[in-house]
């Protein structure tokens, strides 16, 4: 995986300020591009899957990109909520993945995230904890 510290391309920056994190990562997503995605991630961080299973770090994250870059699609996100305090923020996203691939196939995925991101030394936002469908209830068995 290339370095993400030095961010290069105007097309997709990382926000320094919690307000941009969302358009930050609607840009980093719809690139489609697994190395590109990943520069919105901390080096240690968390997401959780569809299972409910959490996956640390960008190996495992970049596994779990392929899935839904598997669909061709953009992801559209509103905001809830964006709560910051000094270098952490807590986001209440609703987000969906709506449209045909080129299969033919009519995709409608949708869901509320609660997702934290962290600043870091260089003053640039990214994803620490996310989990996509976070306010959904899951079995405990």
């Amino acid at each position: 995986m290339e370095d993400c510290e030095i961010v290069k391309s105007p097309t997709f920056k990382l926000s320094t300020i919690p307000e941009g994190i969302v358009d930050s990562l609607m840009d980093h997503f719809n690139s489609r591009d697994i190395e590109t995605m990943l520069c919105f991630y901390e080096d240690d961080a968390i997401v959780i899957n569809t299972k409910g299973e959490p996956k640390r770090g960008k190996k495992e994250i970049a596994a779990e990109l392929q899935c839904s870059f598997g669909f061709g699609l953009p992801i559209r996100i509103s905001v809830r909520n964006i709560y910051a305090a000094g270098n952490l923020a807590a986001l209440i996203l609703d987000w969906k993945i709506v449209g045909t691939r080129r299969n033919g196939e009519i995709v409608n995925i949708t869901g509320t995230s609660s997702d934290y991101a962290k600043k870091g030394i260089d003053g640039y936002w990214r994803c620490w904890f996310g989990n996509p469908f976070g306010v959904r209830v899951r079995s405990l068995l």
